[in-house]
């Protein structure tokens, strides 16, 4: 599988990640062929023109994020892999993706080693599954079947509960998801009225109670 020619897109806004990931395995697909995207629009475009082996998916990016373009990834070409790639934790993240199609979780951190285990799996078409998120799944099979509140957000709300707790503004969150403010608001309001809280304060108090937002990160 090493010696396999392999089409790999990289779709991150950052290009020394790019560059980075690229260097990280060619080393190890030495017959790999690389494709680079720095935004939703780009990637859906490259999407749309080749048959990439796998898709390497950065679920931090600006305007239509992660979440959204694998949805639309999954939509075009529902069996082209894409395995997310992160900065955050995977309780934050990890289970939200896996259902929404991604065939592997991995932490930008970890990104050598288990991501060359990714995209061997995402070639034979299975999922990876690190063993860290195993337990969370396990555990997320065997709880309650109600579960925690802000399991019944949508994946949108999710992300504006993630941007407010984090301490972004009504109008900045707006900015970062390409949405109004009065849409911003709308989920706000939603969130509020799903998790029984108030106020953003209550928003941040229960994301860092819950793992949602780390706050190592955000100091």
């Amino acid at each position: 599988m090493v010696d396999e020619k392999i089409k790999v897109l990289i779709v991150d806004d950052h290009f020394f990640v790019r560059q980075g990931l690229r260097s990280v395995l060619s080393e190890h697909f030495k017959k790999a062929v690389f494709g680079e995207a720095s935004d939703a629009q780009n990637a859906l475009e490259q999407a749309w023109k080749e048959d990439w082996d796998v898709v390497l998916l950065d679920i931090s990016m600006p305007g239509r994020g992660g979440l959204d373009l694998l949805k639309e990834l999954r939509s075009i070409k529902p069996k082209m892999p894409v395995i997310i790639l992160s900065m955050h934790e995977e309780e934050q993240f990890a289970i939200r993706v896996l259902k929404l199609g991604a065939c592997s979780y991995i932490r930008k951190d970890s990104a050598g080693h288990e991501l060359v285990k990714g995209i061997e799996a995402a070639l034979r078409g299975t999922k990876y599954i690190t063993p860290s998120i195993a337990q969370r799944l396990a555990l997320h099979i065997e709880k309650d079947v109600d579960g925690p509140a802000h399991e019944t957000l949508s994946d949108r709300e999710y992300q504006v509960m993630r941007l407010i707790a984090s301490g972004k503004t009504v109008k900045e969150a707006g900015y970062e998801l390409s949405l109004s403010v009065k849409t911003i608001s709308t989920y706000r309001t939603r969130i509020l009225m799903k998790l029984g809280l108030q106020n953003n304060s209550q928003i941040m108090r229960y994301a860092v109670q819950h793992g949602i937002v780390d706050v190592r990160a955000e100091e």
